[in-house]
């Protein structure tokens, strides 16, 4: 089994969540929460930062800690074709300053301010929805239940 640490912003304004588009290896793509991995050594409040920073051109500031969320993505599914791991540290992240744009050489295009209204009609990472979830319900524990996945709910 294959892990992974990511620490993913939680964007909210006027009623607008910022997501940013992946694309996959194989071309596909699939709306997502800034964020990504926690490089060794860093602390995931900093790689929340660094990540929002890389891949929207914003500079952001934490202001809470909204929760964690571990998924098993099965071998089948999972990129390398082996069951992984991931742990999302999820913040609620205020833009602070810089441009919006896209990660120059990476594998986020697009970053763009979506109506929360919006965003079931996407096809997404799960990502998105334990972070609006997060957000909304503000959980004592840090923890909701697994989002289910299927239709246009992707790992």
């Amino acid at each position: 089994m294959s892990f992974r640490l990511a620490a993913y912003a939680v964007c909210i304004e006027q009623g607008r969540v910022l997501l940013a588009c992946h694309v996959a290896h194989t071309g596909e793509t699939t709306w997502t929460l800034p964020g990504g991995k926690v490089e060794h050594a860093e602390d995931p409040f900093d790689a929340v930062t660094r990540e929002l920073a890389e891949e929207t051109g914003y500079r952001g500031v934490v202001e809470s800690l909204l929760g964690v969320d571990s998924r098993v993505i099965p071998a089948a599914v999972a990129y390398a074709g082996v069951e992984h791991q991931n742990v999302g540290v999820f913040y609620r992240v205020r833009v602070a300053g810089g441009r919006l744009r896209a990660e120059p050489d990476g594998a986020t295009i697009d970053p763009t301010w979506t109506p929360i209204s919006d965003v079931a009609a996407l096809r997404r990472s799960s990502l998105v929805d334990t972070g609006l979830a997060l957000a909304r319900t503000l959980p004592p524990s840090g923890h909701i239940a697994t989002i289910p996945v299927g239709g246009l709910i992707q790992h």
